[in-house]
């Protein structure tokens, strides 16, 4: 089922210890059997909840999948987030960026393959967490281009957000779960010579 995530489906105290059981819980099983192949009967059993229970506190198995992605996308922006804070100059947190989703992406890629199979369904199925995702890496992007105008390392003639939409939809195969697994083998070289393209681009 493709439904659009938003509060509503989340139910109980968002604290509730029951809660944080039966994503923990799900967040294994996931692991072990991947998402799609499961159901929430199938959760149930392996929790040792009844699956009216589990429904106490999402109104799908979607719901649960939402939490675990929104967990793990959060996991690749610290790593990105830290990176890029590290980064002296706007050209150097471009690279930063680049170089630390793709990394960030393919390590959950090969370590946890039937988690990351969540990220590639709500990548593909546009679920909120995902969306979220990918505005906050435009942001990010957006940024950098303002840190590196305001330095004289950037162009200004380009319309700012048409410089950002461009670079975005360069970094998108490597961002996007659901393409980055096509483009795992392409993913270290890109690292590299994609920010450098770029950057070229935006010398003054």
């Amino acid at each position: 089922m493709n439904e659009n995530m938003n509060t509503s489906t989340i139910r109980g105290p968002l604290d509730h210890e029951i809660r944080d059981q039966i994503i923990s819980a799900a967040t294994e099983h996931f692991s072990h059997y991947g998402y799609e192949k499961t159901t929430v009967s199938d959760l149930a059993k392996a929790i040792g909840f009844s699956k009216a229970y589990i429904y106490k506190f999402f109104e799908s198995k979607q719901a649960i999948g939402a939490v675990i992605c929104t967990n793990r996308l959060a996991m690749i922006m610290e790593i990105v987030d830290a990176a890029i804070a590290g980064a002296p100059t706007a050209s150097e947190k471009l690279r930063c960026l680049f170089r630390s989703i793709s990394e960030a992406g393919s390590d959950l890629f090969f370590h946890d393959r039937k988690l990351y199979d969540i990220a590639a369904v709500a990548s593909r199925d546009q679920w909120p967490s995902a969306v979220a995702h990918q505005v906050r890496i435009r942001a990010i992007i957006q940024q950098i281009l303002l840190d590196g105008r305001a330095s004289g390392e950037f162009e200004r003639k380009t319309p700012l957000d048409e410089a950002t939409k461009a670079i975005f939809l360069i970094i998108l195969p490597y961002v996007n779960p659901a393409q980055l697994q096509y483009n795992l083998d392409t993913a270290p070289e890109a690292a590299v010579h994609l920010p450098a393209l770029i950057l070229r681009s935006l010398a003054p």
